[in-house]
């Protein structure tokens, strides 16, 4: 059994647990960080306009600011990747494949999974309702468009709330 684990900052050690939990042994296991590329692209297009300004001769803000920022921001984001998937590897403690990906997040899980058998996630908008709203844009996206089954996990323990209102009356 193919099984991808979608690996966030906020969510992944309920996402390895239920892994561990759900996943039969000898499955192969696949642990997916994804960085999106909004922020760098938001420090390039700064940088670059900055740039473009009128500047005397020899004062560039390049000649004293040092290099692009967005590109300091994806190697911070790669080594951030690179930590996380090592924890949520130790954590599995089975052996595991680490997929580090860039570009838009919820179209790069939904790539991920294809072929998968299952594809492991947690909840990532409001944690304190249940409801439609305890998944967030990305997490709603890969719901509807997985290729595979998904296992829905809660990040922590779910919150109490009243029961979903009477299924509503057809006359």
């Amino acid at each position: 059994m193919a099984v991808v684990v979608w690996i966030t900052e906020g969510t992944w050690p309920a996402c390895v647990e239920a892994a561990r939990a759900h996943a039969p042994q000898g499955s192969e296991i696949a642990l997916l960080h994804v960085t999106g590329t909004e922020v760098p692209a938001l420090a390039h297009g700064a940088f670059a306009g900055l740039l473009g300004r009128g500047h005397p001769k020899g004062q560039h803000p390049a000649a004293g600011w040092g290099s692009d920022p967005g590109t300091r921001l994806e190697g911070l984001a790669a080594d951030a990747a690179r930590q996380l998937l090592q924890a949520a590897a130790e954590m599995l403690g089975r052996p595991c494949v680490q997929w580090a990906r860039t570009g838009r997040i919820e179209r790069e899980v939904v790539a991920a999974a294809g072929g998968a058998e299952l594809l492991v996630l947690a909840r990532d908008g409001d944690r304190t309702h249940l409801g439609p709203h305890s998944l967030g844009p990305a997490g709603r996206f890969v719901v509807d468009h997985a290729p595979c089954p998904v296992l829905l996990v809660w990040p922590g323990a779910a919150p109490v709330g009243p029961p979903p209102p009477p299924p509503a009356r057809h006359l």
